[in-house]
C-alpha cells in the first residue's frame, strides 16, 4: 500500500552527496532495509494476533515517520543504517494494517477502480512532492530541505494517528473473522 516516502532517487543523492556514503555503503542500505523488513515482517507474524488493525497501522506510520528523521539527521552510515532499519521494520506494521483496513473497508467489486484512482493520486503527489522539494532544495541545503519534509512528515503523522485514535473510529478497524 502507501508508505510515506520521497522516492529513491532523493534518498540516493542525500545519502551520497549530504552525508557522503559510497555506492557500497547505499547499496548496504538497501539491504539493511530489506533485513529491517524481514525482521518486522517475523515479529509482526508472531504479534499479529495481539494487535489490532488500527493498532498495527498507528505503529508503523509513526515508527516509519521517526526512522525518516533520524535519516534525515543522519551523518554517518551507522546513524542512517539506524533509520532505515526503522523503516524496514515498520513498514511491514504500516503496510499490514493498511492492506487490512482497505480489504476489510473497499468492496471487492470496488477495489480495482478504487485502487487505480488512489494510485493516481499518490503518484501525482510524490511528482508535485519531489518537485517542490526540489525548488526548496535550491533555495536552502538538501539537508534543510530533507530535515523540513521529514519533520512535515513527522508531525502529519502525528495528526493522522490522533485522528485514528479517537473515540467512535473502532468501528472502521473491526476484524472480520
Amino acid at each position: 500500500m502507501a508508505s510515506l516516502s520521497y522516492t529513491h532517487a532523493q534518498e540516493v543523492v542525500f545519502a551520497r552527496e549530504v552525508v557522503g556514503l559510497s555506492e557500497l555503503e547505499y547499496s548496504l542500505l538497501i539491504s539493511i532495509t530489506g533485513i529491517g523488513s524481514i525482521a518486522g515482517a517475523l515479529v509482526l507474524s508472531v504479534l499479529s494476533e495481539r494487535l489490532s488493525i488500527r493498532m498495527m497501522t498507528i505503529t508503523g506510520l509513526l515508527l516509519m515517520a521517526v526512522g525518516y528523521v533520524i535519516y534525515a539527521f543522519s551523518w554517518s552510515f551507522a546513524s542512517i543504517a539506524g533509520g532505515f532499519i526503522l523503516l524496514g521494520f515498520f513498514n511491514s506494521f504500516l503496510n499490514t494494517g493498511m492492506s487490512t483496513f482497505y480489504q476489510n473497508n473497499v468492496p471487492v467489486e470496488l477495489m480495482g477502480r478504487v485502487t487505480s484512482v488512489f494510485e493516481l493520486g499518490q503518484s501525482a503527489f510524490q511528482v508535485l512532492f519531489v518537485l517542490l522539494l526540489g525548488a526548496v532544495a535550491d533555495f536552502f541545503s538538501l539537508r534543510e530541505a530533507i530535515v523540513t519534509a521529514a519533520l512535515l512528515m513527522l508531525i502529519l503523522s502525528c495528526v493522522f494517528c490522533a485522528f485514528l485514535w479517537k473515540p467512535g473510529r473502532e468501528e472502521a478497524f473491526v476484524e472480520e473473522s
